[in-house]
C-alpha cells in the first residue's frame, strides 16, 4: 500500500536542553520526503501551559495532538508520522487503532519506555509519559480513549536502558514483554514476541536514541550501549516482511546545527525506507 508521511515538528513534549532542536530535526527530514506524499502539521509556536495537569505545557501538547489527528484524518492508507518529539506518537497510534479495529501489537524501540504517568513523572515532560498515554492513562484529552487505547499485553518495548520506578512497577504488574539491545539484533526474537501478542499488525515507533550514540549525533537524550544502525535496519525490515504495518513513527532528532542534521540524514532515511519496504512510496 502507498505510504504517507505525516511531519509533526513538535518539541513541547521534550524537557532537554536540547528541545526546540527536534522541530528542526523533523524539518530536516521533511526536505527528503516526496513532497507529493507528505503532509506538514503547523505545531503552534508557543510553549503552552500546563493548566494544573502535571504535563508541561499542556495546552499546546494537546493542540498539537488534535491538529496530528485532523492530518492522519485525510490518510488513505498507511501513515508514516515524523516528529518532532515522542508525543507525536499519540495521535498516530490512535489512528492506527481505529483503522485496524484494535487488532494491533505495538512495537516501542526507544532507549525510554515513556511510561510514566502526569503523577510519577520527574520531569513533566509529555514524551516519557507517551507510551503510558496510548495505553489509556494520563491527562485528559492525551490519553486514548477505550475505542483506541492499547493494552499492556499488546506492547513490546526494545532496547530500553533508562527506566523509572513507577514505569518498572507498571512493566512488572502488566507482564510487559521488554527485550534488551542484544535481543533486537536477532529479528527472530522480536517477531517471536509480536507474534505472542496475538496481533496480526504491528505499529512501530522509533526513537532515535534505541540507536547507540556512535550512530546518530542529534539525539537529545543519548544513552549508550544502543543498537547499531545497520542491526536496526535489518531489523525494521523483517518486522515490515513478517506483519502488515498499520502505521509507524520516527521521533527524536535534534540536531545540533543544520551541517550536523545533513550528516545524520542518511541514517534516518535508511530507516524510513525499511519502514516503508513494504509499501509503494518512495523515499529520496
Amino acid at each position: 500500500m502507498p505510504a504517507t508521511f505525516v511531519v509533526v515538528p513538535m518539541w513541547q513534549g521534550s524537557v532537554s536542553v536540547r528541545a526546540m532542536s527536534h522541530a528542526d530535526g523533523a524539518i530536516a527530514i521533511l526536505g527528503d520526503l516526496p513532497s507529493s506524499a507528505t503532509e506538514l502539521v503547523e505545531v503552534p509556536v508557543e510553549a503552552g501551559e500546563a493548566l494544573g495537569t502535571g504535563v508541561l505545557r499542556y495546552s499546546t501538547v494537546l493542540r498539537v495532538r488534535e491538529l496530528t489527528a485532523k492530518a492522519l484524518g485525510h490518510v488513505p492508507d498507511l501513515a508514516i508520522t515524523i516528529g518532532g518529539d515522542c508525543g507525536s506518537s499519540v495521535a498516530a497510534v490512535a489512528h492506527a487503532s481505529a483503522r485496524t479495529g484494535g487488532d494491533l501489537a505495538v512495537l516501542w524501540l526507544d532507549a525510554h519506555p515513556d511510561l510514566n504517568t502526569p503523577e510519577s513523572s520527574p520531569s513533566g515532560g509529555f514524551g516519557g509519559m507517551t507510551l503510558r498515554a496510548i495505553t489509556g492513562e494520563g491527562a485528559d484529552g492525551l490519553a486514548l480513549d477505550e475505542s483506541t487505547r492499547i493494552s499492556p499485553d499488546r506492547l513490546v518495548l526494545g532496547g530500553i536502558r533508562a527506566i523509572d520506578d513507577e514505569e518498572r512497577r507498571f512493566i512488572d504488574e502488566h507482564g510487559v514483554s521488554v527485550l534488551t539491545v542484544e535481543d533486537l539484533s536477532d529479528p527472530t526474537v522480536v517477531i517471536a514476541a509480536l507474534e505472542a501478542t496475538g496481533a496480526s499488525r504491528v505499529f512501530v515507533h522509533v526513537d532515535l536514541d534505541v540507536l547507540d550514540p556512535s550512530a546518530l549525533a542529534g539525539l537529545s537524550y543519548p544513552m549508550p550501549f544502543g543498537i547499531a544502525a545497520t542491526e536496526l535496519t535489518a531489523l525494521l525490515r523483517a518486522v515490515v516482511a513478517r506483519f502488515p504495518l498499520a502505521g509507524a513513527a520516527i521521533a527524536g532528532f535534534a540536531p545540533g546545527s543544520l551541517e550536523a542534521a545533513a550528516d545524520d540524514l542518511p541514517t534516518i532515511l535508511r530507516l524510513v525506507a525499511a519502514l516503508t519496504s513494504g509499501a509503494t512510496a518512495d523515499v529520496a
